[in-house]
């Protein structure tokens, strides 16, 4: 098999870099350059990536040494129908390492063709760091060296407003696009920096908010063979993704004009507010994550796949979607019917095996910010309370237990969260009136949600009626049963 390299796939140079990279991961290969290269395709004026190695440890080399080429899988399920396809990512171009090659780092921010900033550095990628100095070559921090960057350019192109890039990050972080502007100002402010550079980064830049998604797990050694025999090269930069993505980018007109991602038939938004964008995404995609969560677990499925595809928890899954958390949401009803549809898809991916307890991280805390607003908002429309919620919670509080079924249940959360559940749990003896107790402890616990649930006109008596019926025989599966007629 051979190498992939330009030479040998007979692959033209790429494109004139246009893009600035902060990254070259999985997310980052599999996402945002499949996209730039399928924009590429459509375009009449293709943009190049130059890619920047964020951190001091590994080299890319093998990227380097394959011309900047690499494969994207897509595998999984689409409009219902299985999908495994490749796709060669053309559009990498040059690889700079800040670590092992300052000074190039700096002379990139010279070329005038460059417009377009985008990162993935994590979530806690965007921060200011205080033992970040202007000398340092490189500073530590992402914005550190973007800061560098941008100053550099600022004194190169004499503060030339044309010579401003847009900036959009792709961290999973609220406002990002804000984040790092604060970010950039804080290096500023610290190091001094001319009172015109200010001016600038504020006149002549574009700091744009996104939301983005796309599962992209890469290829795992057990699979390595079959991907290269698929791809038909050797290639160590290979990736692969699930079929759903999505883009929202909130940036102004000019923005999109100049950069029309949104026209090349891919899920790709420009909006002015991501805000129902983000709200749809965690109440529907990971509210049902932690819904089916510890009702699965107890019910004795341990995969995603698995409970969506079994006839009872996958009927559970879609009430809760459909009925229940749908309902408390202001979108167009179409858009959140493709969205749940395209999200079960999602969750039947046979090439992902998504195990629940994985999932079950921290569930305290992600019941309160992805399930606990569906649970108020629809209890105050409908006037009732939703089923399939509450049960969720009801199995959550049994979860935290820490066994059940005579088997240990490995509990993954905050000391705060599982210390104080253990200890509402040893002071319960099982009986109706312990268990009422138990309950109440939990819904007047501030500490997890921030307000006394007790207040919510018959969740006390669901719960405890749930909790009650889980330790009995076949108790959650009739209880599954019963929450989804």
């Amino acid at each position: 098999m051979m190498k992939l390299n330009r030479n040998n796939a007979k692959i033209d140079a790429a494109p004139t870099a246009r893009i600035l990279q902060f990254g070259g991961g999985n997310f980052l290969r599999g996402f945002a350059d499949w996209i730039v290269d399928v924009y590429n395709q459509k375009s009449a004026d293709p943009m190049g990536v130059l890619v920047v190695k964020p951190t001091e440890r590994g080299d890319y080399q093998a990227w380097r040494e394959q011309d900047g080429l690499y494969h994207v899988l897509t595998k999984g399920i689409r409009d219902g129908e299985l999908m495994d396809e490749k796709h060669l990512v053309k559009c990498v171009g040059e690889i700079i390492h800040p670590y092992h090659n300052w000074q190039g780092f700096l002379r990139s921010a010279e070329n005038s063709n460059l417009r377009f900033i985008l990162s993935n550095t994590t979530e806690t990628g965007i921060r200011f760091s205080a033992e970040d100095q202007f000398s340092d070559a490189p500073p530590a921090e992402f914005p550190a060296k973007l800061t560098r960057w941008l100053y550099h350019r600022y004194e190169h192109f004499a503060g030339d407003p044309a010579m401003g890039c847009v900036l959009i990050p792709t961290e999973l972080l609220v406002d990002n696009g804000e984040e790092l502007k604060k970010a950039i100002l804080q290096y500023v402010d610290a190091w001094s920096l001319d009172a015109g550079f200010t001016t600038w980064l504020n006149e002549a830049n574009t700091f744009c908010n996104t939301l983005v998604d796309r599962i992209v797990p890469g290829v795992g050694k057990e699979e390595m063979t079959a991907a290269l025999a698929q791809a038909g090269f050797e290639d160590e930069m290979i990736t692969q993704g699930e079929p759903y993505h999505f883009w929202g980018i909130e940036a102004p007109m000019a923005v999109r004009e100049e950069c029309p991602l949104d026209k090349i038939g891919l899920n790709i938004i420009y909006t002015d507010d991501l805000t129902p964008y983000r709200t749809s995404k965690v109440r529907i995609l990971n509210g049902a994550h932690t819904a089916m969560v510890p009702v699965g677990y107890l019910y004795g499925i341990t995969t995603v796949r698995e409970t969506v595809e079994h006839p009872i928890m996958g009927a559970f899954v879609q009430k809760v979607i459909f009925e229940e958390i749908m309902p408390t949401l202001d979108m167009k009803e179409e858009e959140l019917k493709k969205f749940a549809k395209d999200v079960l898809d999602r969750f039947k991916n046979p090439f992902i095996h998504h195990q629940l307890i994985s999932i079950a991280l921290n569930s305290v805390s992600k019941f309160k910010t992805r399930l606990l607003p569906s649970l108020l908002e629809y209890s105050k429309r409908k006037g009732a309370l939703p089923e399939g919620i509450v049960l969720s919670l009801a199995a959550l509080i049994r979860f935290y237990k820490g066994s059940f079924d005579g088997k240990t249940i490995p509990l993954k959360d905050e000391p705060w969260a599982t210390s104080f559940l253990a200890a509402a749990w040893e002071q319960c003896d099982g009986s109706e009136a312990a268990i009422a107790v138990l309950v109440q402890k939990v819904l007047q616990w501030k500490a997890a949600w921030s307000e006394d649930l007790s207040t919510v006109h018959g969740l006390q008596k669901m719960l405890t009626d749930y909790l009650l019926q889980m330790d009995q025989e076949g108790g959650i599966t009739n209880i599954v049963k019963r929450a989804i007629t």
